[in-house]
């Protein structure tokens, strides 16, 4: 990050080109921040996209590459323009309702050169946030600011130094769990990850079960994420852990087969380099109410 005060922001977008109302009503809610950004990129994940007025860089991709994938394209490219500092990226059907959002990213970054992560809060058209939306065990408040130990997929923002560090996106990881697997390696080099509730982005009531491959991978990524990043003690811990919640909370038999068969493929398919996180992050993030076998 540049030692100005005002750190230059990017926009990140990804979408399928199924939702072309959305984006629009998106794109006018960058529009309206007090704070434009340097750049705004948007990538057609396996489909073809409109042209966009303003200062849009669209990019078409011939395949699906997820979303982690999809987004690791825009970061390529707001690398090689080379004035981006902090990148903001919004899920496809999100809104931007306040016109400040920009500019509080932007002094949250100025202020704190360790700050790697800025989870927004996600809540719906009628002011709920989801339980799941709130990145801490006790999510009874979703107003409650602070560090935290992970963030929300749908709105955040990123500090192109961390990410330039750590890597990007595990584009492996194709759709679920590639949040965990990011914020991990953030914590684990020292960077700082803050849940600011100020910064809203609406976003509608959904279930990530709505998705067809949600159990598979969801399975399949918990082992990856062990297998890539905890020390060999909590491997067994995490997982057991995660199994035990799955079997009292599914009630799908097809998606416990569909959760069985991604077990198995998590354990037995490459999961990617190991790089075990230092047990003194293990207990940093104990220290901020999340150690990493929850």
């Amino acid at each position: 990050m540049l030692p100005s005060s005002e750190p230059r922001l990017g926009v990140a977008i990804v979408t399928m080109g199924n939702r072309p109302t959305e984006v629009d009503a998106l794109l006018e809610s960058v529009a309206k921040q007090d704070v434009p950004p340097a750049r705004i990129v948007i990538v057609g994940n396996g489909s073809p996209l409109p042209d966009f007025s303003g200062n849009v860089t669209v990019l078409e991709l011939e395949e699906n590459l997820g979303c982690p994938g999809g987004r690791n394209v825009a970061l390529a490219q707001l690398r090689e323009f080379g004035d981006v500092d902090i990148v903001v990226e919004l899920d496809d059907d999100g809104l931007l309702v306040d016109a400040d959002v920009f500019r509080t990213v932007q002094e949250l970054y100025a202020s704190d050169r360790h700050l790697g992560i800025v989870g927004f809060r996600i809540a719906d058209e009628y002011g709920e946030t989801q339980r799941r939306h709130v990145p801490r065990l006790r999510a009874k408040d979703p107003m409650h600011r602070g560090l935290v130990t992970g963030f929300l997929g749908g709105g955040h923002a990123f500090s192109m130094r961390m990410l330039d560090e750590i890597g990007d996106w595990p584009a492996e990881f194709f759709f679920t769990h590639e949040e965990t697997d990011l914020a991990w390696r953030a914590l684990d080099a020292g960077w700082r990850i803050l849940y600011e509730p100020e910064l809203l982005l609406q976003h509608p009531k959904t279930s990530p079960a709505r998705h067809a491959v949600y159990y598979r991978m969801t399975a399949r990524n918990r082992v990856w994420l062990a297998r890539r990043h905890l020390p060999l003690p909590l491997i067994p811990v995490y997982l057991g852990t995660w199994t035990v919640l799955t079997l009292a909370r599914t009630r799908s038999l097809g998606g416990l087969r569909a959760w069985t068969g991604g077990f198995i493929e998590g354990v037995r398919t490459p999961c990617g380099r190991r790089r075990p996180m230092r047990w003194a992050t293990v207990w940093r993030m104990a220290r901020l109410g999340r150690p990493p076998v929850i």
